[in-house]
């Protein structure tokens, strides 16, 4: 009698490979993901520490928004008449999960005038840095010199499925970053943006000063900062508000119109 073998797909057998333990069902490698956006675990570990006010940009900062698979389809008109002058859109985590909202939400708010980017959710136990960067590219992440794309963004933080850290100790981490920030520079020719919040950078990373070329995206929700990770003097975005006047996270970028234009340039 002929054994039937039952095929795995290379993301999850790499999966197995790393987390030495029995096949899982593919889908629960990724249950939850549309629910994983920038912050999402960072609000959950960290807290909220200030409900946000009604804000509006200034000469000297830019009002954005982040949005994910989990706002559904956006209003991206209505986004633009309350302010925003750029987005974040999540494209993908891991290497087998895609935004299912990603061409409503990134081809929408280019059309409504707005700067946008996409963002990667972070999986360092699923696989490489380097795969997760070309499975990014492959799937929305790219850029283009057209002053309307932001550079790539690599969404760094709490791990939902376990592990704070994802298994990894400081050196470990530290490799991947490198690793998948390395290969979405090659591609492109840019640093990505590196969003993370300050605590889980020093717990992950031993607060690793290395990648101050990298731009970075901060996550603090409250009215000030506060510390910034090693490396960097000062932030590229301020993530302050998980809820407000946009769909979405809020955020601010630090500097002018000129200098957002300037970083989606190159």
């Amino acid at each position: 009698m002929r054994v039937k073998r039952r095929l795995l797909l290379p993301w999850v057998t790499a999966v197995l490979l790393v987390a030495g333990q029995t096949p899982a069902k593919a889908e629960d490698v990724y249950a939850g993901a549309e629910d994983h956006y920038a912050g999402s675990q960072i609000a959950k570990v960290e807290g909220v520490d200030a409900a946000p006010a009604v804000v509006y940009g200034t000469d000297d900062q830019q009002l954005g928004h982040d949005v994910s698979g989990h706002q559904g389809p956006v209003d991206w008109p209505g986004a633009a008449r309350s302010g925003a002058k750029f987005v974040y859109v999540k494209a993908t985590e891991g290497t087998g999960f895609v935004n299912p909202q990603f061409a409503q939400q990134y081809n929408g708010s280019y059309d409504a005038g707005l700067i946008r980017g996409a963002y990667h959710f972070a999986r360092p136990d699923i696989s490489d840095g380097a795969a997760q960067a070309r499975y990014f590219l492959a799937h929305g992440g790219g850029w283009s010199a057209d002053g309307k794309t932001l550079p790539g963004a690599l969404d760094a933080e709490y791990n939902p499925y376990g592990e704070t850290c994802y298994g990894k100790d400081a050196a470990g981490m530290v490799a991947w970053i490198r690793d998948f920030s390395e290969t979405y520079r090659a591609a492109t020719g840019r640093f990505p943006t590196i969003y993370t919040s300050t605590s889980w950078w020093k717990r992950c990373t031993a607060n690793n000063g290395g990648f101050g070329n990298n731009p970075l995206w901060i996550a603090r929700y409250n009215t000030y900062i506060g510390e910034l990770p090693a490396g960097w003097g000062v932030h590229t975005i301020w993530q302050f508000a998980d809820r407000g006047t946009l769909p979405g996270d809020q955020n601010w970028f630090n500097g002018s119109a000129d200098r957002l234009l300037a970083l989606a340039l190159g």
